[in-house]
């Protein structure tokens, strides 16, 4: 399981809660982890993650949104801006607490997508992004698209997407990733849907996205 705490910090603009994944090196990258609207920093597809992470050297943040610390359930309404601040906030809380080499910022659906629009407004604040599950548009929905951010998007961003996932075909992450300026990825996990980790793959899963995620920011392979 690995060195894992909870963590706290109440000094900036948003309160900062989750749990801490600590690598082994004492001045790591640092990935920060967020959940989706449904759920929250203890979803099993953001620990898989986590663990993965930190075995790797990278340490990992998984924390709780703004919008989650206030109500333990339901979906997010109306907090975007405090969500995107609570993401700045955590990035300022790592380099106060564990000083790493470099920060990404992530997240399961919208999560990740608050972190991109978090990225898209404030260039330097990570340097990758690393979107599981974009949502790109709700389903059966298409004509509403969730891409207006995409052209101010300068932060390197590795998008890993189910082929079943009703939020985005994997043809239509294909054609809106042409609109970010920045350097994309996308990785496709085939028998997978939004939830993106399943029975089938749940063992294989972090670590595919591990190494695919080390190669993009280039780092070097661990196995």
């Amino acid at each position: 399981m690995g060195d894992i705490r909870e963590f706290v910090d109440t000094s900036g603009a948003e309160p900062v809660k989750g749990f801490l994944h600590a690598a082994a090196s004492a001045d790591a990258d640092c990935l920060i982890l967020t959940h989706s609207a449904g759920a929250n920093s203890q979803a099993p597809l953001l620990v898989a993650m986590a663990q993965a992470f930190a075995a790797s050297g990278i340490a990992v943040l998984r924390c709780d949104l703004p919008f989650r610390q206030a109500r333990p359930a339901g979906p997010p309404m109306r907090t975007a801006e405090r969500d995107q601040a609570g993401l700045k906030a955590a990035a300022e809380a790592m380099r106060r607490h564990i000083s790493p080499r470099r920060i990404y910022l992530g997240g399961h659906s919208y999560g990740g997508r608050m972190a991109s629009m978090a990225a898209a407004k404030l260039p330097g604040l990570a340097d990758a992004l690393l979107l599981l599950s974009y949502p790109l548009h709700p389903p059966r929905a298409p004509q509403q698209m969730r891409t207006q951010h995409f052209p101010s998007l300068t932060t390197p961003a590795f998008f890993v997407s189910g082929a079943r996932d009703g939020f985005g075909t994997i043809p239509e992450i294909e054609t809106a990733l042409q609109m970010i300026p920045a350097r994309t990825q996308l990785m496709a996990v085939q028998s997978a849907g939004h939830e993106l980790m399943n029975n089938r793959n749940r063992e294989e899963l972090p670590r595919w996205v591990v190494e695919a995620f080390r190669a993009f920011i280039g780092l070097v392979s661990i196995g």
